[in-house]
């Protein structure tokens, strides 16, 4: 059988055609792989660049223990005031007429209203932590007898020192220094009726006490 010269000419060009998109086939299939492969690598190196969180032990350790106090762990005062010490101390015990110095944060539901940590520098805006000095026992806002007080960040206004709850003024008797003590404060001890920041007025909040020194009442 004669075999027609144009059919077989037709016939090998359909053949490279075909081997062409084979081959076309083949080499868009690599070239995908690869651009995946390298992509893949691409992204893995970048997320080993990013830094994962450090946690210490000893953090875990604190996150473990954070717990809420159940109200039954709380002791009584005879006021009626309800408090639970966190930390016991082992430094000297404040007594009435103790002069002491502290630090307080009185929170309502989670925000910190008020603070002795955020008391102003005179002529300045600076934060700065500056204890509270008060007499265990004594009438609210009548321990401080300096108007001024310097210190090693600069000359501190007593009168721009956060106003504490008359509950911490006998609530600490008792605290001995180092300890941490936190105490349900009722409207009637705390801000009454006025309120004070974030604290609305007649509310209950949380008052947190850290007794940092003792000094003893003078001897008669």
């Amino acid at each position: 059988m004669r075999v027609d010269p144009q059919d077989k000419k037709q016939e090998n060009g359909l053949l490279r055609d075909e081997i062409a998109q084979s081959k076309w086939t083949d080499y868009m299939a690599r070239n995908i792989s690869f651009r995946r492969e390298r992509k893949t690598k691409t992204v893995g190196k970048e997320l080993n660049l990013i830094p994962l969180p450090h946690f210490s032990e000893a953090g875990a350790r604190e996150r473990r223990n954070k717990k809420t106090i159940p109200i039954e762990d709380y002791l009584t005062t005879p006021e009626g005031l309800k408090y639970y010490d966190i930390v016991e101390g082992k430094g000297p015990v404040a007594e009435k007429g103790s002069t002491v110095q502290v630090h307080f944060d009185c929170i309502y539901r989670g925000i910190t209203a008020v603070s002795s940590r955020e008391s102003k520098l005179l002529a300045g805006n600076r934060i700065i932590a500056q204890p509270y000095e008060f007499k265990v026992g004594a009438t609210p806002g009548k321990e401080r007898k300096r108007e001024y007080v310097d210190n090693p960040n600069g000359l501190f206004s007593a009168q721009a020192a956060p106003k504490p709850p008359p509950a911490m003024y006998y609530i600490t008797e008792g605290m001995k220094v180092g300890g941490k003590r936190t105490v349900i404060v009722p409207p009637e001890a705390g801000y009454g009726q006025k309120g004070m920041n974030e604290i609305p007025p007649g509310a209950e909040f949380e008052l947190n006490i850290e007794l940092l020194q003792v000094m003893p009442p003078p001897e008669n």
